[in-house]
């Protein structure tokens, strides 16, 4: 007979499953108990509702980011360095969660509509500032370009580290480690062999009109 963590265990892991495949609204509180092994009655004898099991999947993937990213954060290292860092910590996560990645990045709308759910919206805050932290430290020194906005720069870089979830297999061609040193580069030094040239301003002004349709 298995003991009450290990049951708990069990479906913290089953619910997340289907809550990064199906989404949390369309998941039933009746399939996690089917795919634990348990009746429906009995899962409520671990947890109060479905909210507390996200609460549950989510609240151990954000306490893994933050402590990674303190240790990033601690000591003297370069703005790159830290940059670096940020995104390969963060990868970690992702390999080391990766139903409760989809669910942080595909939930954030039913998140922001529950209010036990507004200790999620604080960590994404603080873990958006550490990011933007980095971001204009390498701007005010020198090290990262003053002509992007430090915003588009961190949610351009955000998207390609969490949402790769979906395609990157860990253990295939392109381990976790080597993905990191590639999206770094490639956000740091570009991908182009050779400098691009610059758009001349009256090309500039009709490519503008072309994107806003006027």
């Amino acid at each position: 007979m298995a003991e009450p963590q290990d049951r708990r265990n069990l479906i913290i892991s089953c619910a997340a499953e289907l809550f990064a495949r199906k989404g949390v609204g369309a998941t039933t509180v009746r399939e996690i108990a089917d795919a634990v092994g348990i009746l429906s009655g009995s899962l409520y004898h671990h947890f109060e509702s479905k909210d507390a099991i996200v609460d549950e999947v989510l609240g151990y993937y954000l306490d893994n980011i933050k402590k990674r990213y303190a240790e990033v954060m601690a000591g003297e290292k370069s703005p790159a360095e830290r940059l670096h860092e940020l995104v390969y910590a963060s990868l970690l996560v992702a390999e080391e969660c990766p139903h409760a990645t989809v669910i942080y990045q595909n939930e954030l709308h039913y998140l922001r509509e529950q209010p036990r759910f507004r200790h999620v919206q604080l960590a994404a805050a603080d873990i958006q500032q550490t990011w933007l932290q980095v971001i204009n430290e390498g701007v005010r020194d020198g090290s990262f370009r003053d002509n992007i906005e430090p915003r588009v720069f961190y949610r351009s870089i955000r998207d390609a580290v969490w949402l790769s979830t979906r395609w990157h297999r860990p253990k295939g061609p392109n381990p976790t480690e080597r993905l990191a040193e590639d999206v770094t580069s490639i956000f740091l030094d570009g991908f182009s062999a050779k400098p691009r040239p610059a758009i001349p301003p009256a090309a500039r002004r009709h490519r503008d009109r072309s994107a806003t349709g006027c």
